[in-house]
């Protein structure tokens, strides 16, 4: 699905709802949001004042939520508008004459064709997962997380690259509304898109749905809500554009079990380890002080095993225990690593050399 395809998407469900068609500023912001624009870019390109890029960028995808009744926000913008198109041609009947466009196939939920081995069930190969059919396992660690937040805390999830911390990330934000206590508003921000913290903030603004804006008045447009801040790749804040103040700021606003944010943090080493600009001072990383550590393990091989017959599950083909005993052995587990060797084992069986 290109810009082009998800503008007559939008526009065609907006008009059947007998909503107005996207204007044209909003569809410049549909294409940015595309192509992977930060505000800042989508504002230059079209000669757009970046505030108003940024309100408007907002403006929109609170619309497209109140209308397509979907959670959605520039993050997830494209995932969601792919879900939604993808969803509608599901429902769609099939004739008994002739057969689907293949770009209509394309955009079909894998669950469509369980009996197709044609079908690779082993996707995404790179990424995290966001939809919630295809998140597998970690029923553990999501009781624990929720326990700790519930209990007035907040968490990092500490782990080696791919295990599956972005996943469960994403996983924890669709479960909040059933899974705590109290009610709060969850918000994801992949800091792998932001630039630097006046980006940051700009971003968490945007995703709360308050006005742009940071220090005193971030904190009063803050009390009356109660947030569960999601932030994954945290090592990004070691980077050029972040210093400590902003991590002082975050472990400010999430103390005390009232506080208005509670924090998930995703990272691939102990946050005292990743800040050592602390040590400097001899005090441990602000965030750690707030956040109780649940490390994120790759799977045994009972999982790993159960993964492999859930995804085969959807197709005809079935992989040998031989094939199964390597497959465990050589991705130890390591979910991302097991996807890809899945997937390439696979592709060897519809190429007929297994």
């Amino acid at each position: 699905m290109d810009s082009k395809e998800a503008l007559q998407f939008i526009n065609r469900r907006l008009w059947e709802n007998s909503q107005p068609v996207l204007t044209e500023a909003e569809e410049a912001i549909v294409i940015g949001i595309w192509q992977d624009y930060l505000y800042k870019q989508i504002a230059a390109q079209n000669s757009f004042v970046y505030q108003y890029t940024r309100e408007l960028g907002a403006n929109l995808c609170k619309r497209l939520q109140l209308h397509f009744n979907l959670k959605i926000n520039k993050l997830n913008f494209k995932k969601q508008i792919e879900y939604l198109y993808g969803v509608e041609v599901q429902a769609q009947p099939i004739e008994s004459e002739g057969s689907a466009p293949t770009e209509i196939l394309q955009q079909t939920s894998i669950n469509l064709d369980s009996e197709n081995p044609t079908i690779n069930p082993f996707t995404p190969q790179q990424g995290r997962i966001d939809n919630p059919q295809d998140f597998f396992n970690r029923e553990r660690e999501i009781r624990q997380i929720f326990e700790v937040i519930n209990s007035g805390s907040s968490v990092a999830l500490i782990g080696a690259e791919g295990v599956g911390k972005s996943s469960l990330l994403s996983q924890i934000c669709q479960l909040a509304d059933t899974h705590l206590h109290s009610l709060r508003q969850p918000v994801f921000i992949d800091l792998n898109l932001v630039e630097d913290e006046d980006d940051f903030y700009g971003a968490l603004c945007d995703e709360i749905g308050i006005p742009e804006s940071k220090g005193a008045r971030l904190n009063r447009h803050l009390k009356s809500r109660q947030v569960l801040l999601a932030l994954d790749n945290v090592g990004k804040m070691t980077w050029d554009g972040f210093n400590r103040g902003v991590r002082d700021y975050l472990r400010g606003l999430a103390e005390g079990s009232q506080a208005p944010l509670k924090l998930v943090l995703a990272a691939n080493e102990s946050l005292d380890e990743l800040f050592n600009d602390s040590w400097d001072n001899g005090k441990t990383s602000p965030l750690a002080g707030v956040c109780q550590e649940e490390i994120i393990k790759p799977w045994d091989e009972s999982t790993a095993r159960d993964f492999i017959e859930a995804r085969l599950a959807m197709t005809s083909v079935r992989f040998t225990e031989a094939e199964i005993n390597r497959l465990v052995e050589e991705s130890g587990g390591h979910p991302r690593r097991l996807m890809q060797l899945c997937y390439r084992m696979y592709s060897r069986y519809l190429e007929g050399e297994s």
